[in-house]
């Protein structure tokens, strides 16, 4: 059984803490969207779908923290905790997708108890749809796999980085429940090493044969013929097929184009982004420590300048297929992408 990230239970969000990961598993419980805020920008909860509903659960939080009386007082607030949790990570679109969801549902109704039921309940109702969503990807993904097949993944797209079951990751379960033997190989994803602490802990958790690589070792593992495929997971898509991703999946996919492995991507239609260009994309820059120091250990010398992207972007010429609930589209991107909606 794959782990469950995020939950609505008793008028409160509980969450995995994945900063705590790999070496204690430990959930945490918030009644507060501002807590919901830090916890993203914090990374207490990461990866684009499950980020997405926990927006939704913040504003849910929101509504039934708030005192308002009338409609227009309470969808105010709720417009103040939308603009607090969206600035936590403005690359995933999956969080404005799931606080714009929330918000239609919030203005939509007419009185200010219906407000806080409809939100709280369509909140609720994101969190299942994201798992079925999932397993549908993960179905589709399965069939470009094959028996005996060495898997590369990069960063986490499993269960930790959506409600459950996951999108890469989700794939590669689905892959292995079909019957085929397979083998995952992960990156270890610097500088916050979400492969090592997170991809490898649940796929050991979930009996999966996973081996980790440092990241300077994707080219050694695809020349020595090592892996067969790539398959990772995306924070945003444009209409081209242009890819956001962790840090990191623009050189695995350059050195999978190299050695002629096929490279997927795995990501549900919230993940994509119709409207914005290449150049509109704000490339979100995370803190300095994250690169000058392991846990309490520094590992750089003082006052080092640090250049420390969040994401890069994957052009669609290094993409084999993108694999959503609806299908997987092939290139040419921007005419297959399209058909899924």
């Amino acid at each position: 059984m794959s782990l469950k990230t995020v939950e609505w239970k008793d008028n409160s969000v509980i969450m995995i803490d994945q900063t705590k990961l790999p070496n204690v598993l430990e959930y945490v419980t918030y009644t507060d969207y501002n807590q919901v805020a830090e916890a993203i920008q914090t990374l207490v909860v990461r990866g684009a779908p499950a980020i997405g509903v926990s927006g939704a659960f913040g504003l849910a939080l929101a509504a039934l923290q708030s005192n308002a009386t009338e409609k227009k007082e309470l969808i105010s607030y709720l417009e103040n905790a939308k603009k607090i949790l969206f600035e936590t990570r403005p690359t995933a679109v999956n969080l404005a997708w799931g606080l714009d969801k929330i918000m239609d549902v919030a203005n939509q109704a007419t009185t200010v108890e219906e407000i806080k039921n409809n939100v709280v309940e369509n909140a609720k109702k994101m969190a299942e749809e994201d798992i079925q969503i999932n397993m549908s990807m993960g179905k589709n993904g399965s069939e470009l796999f094959s028996d005996n097949d060495t898997i590369m993944t990069h960063c986490n797209a499993g269960a930790l980085a959506t409600v459950g079951y996951g999108t890469a990751l989700g794939v590669i379960r689905a892959t292995k429940d079909s019957g085929k033997n397979i083998k995952v190989i992960a990156t270890e994803t610097r500088p916050v090493q979400q492969g090592s602490r997170l991809t490898a802990f649940e796929l050991k958790h979930d009996g999966i044969d996973v081996s980790l690589i440092p990241d300077t070792a994707v080219g050694y593992t695809m020349a020595n013929g090592l892996v067969n495929k790539v398959v990772v997971g995306a924070d945003r898509i444009l209409r081209t097929g242009h890819v956001y991703n962790k840090i990191g999946t623009y050189q695995v996919a350059t050195m999978a184009k190299q050695h002629n492995i096929p490279f997927y991507v795995a990501a549900p239609l919230s993940t994509f982004d119709m409207k914005s260009n290449p150049e509109d994309v704000i490339i979100e820059q995370r803190k300095a420590s994250e690169v000058t120091g392991i846990g309490d250990k520094k590992t750089a010398p003082d006052g080092i300048n640090v250049i420390n992207p969040a994401f890069d972007m994957t052009p669609p010429e290094l993409i084999s297929g993108i694999i959503t609930e609806k299908g997987i589209a092939k290139p040419p991107f921007d005419e297959s992408i399209k058909k899924l909606f």
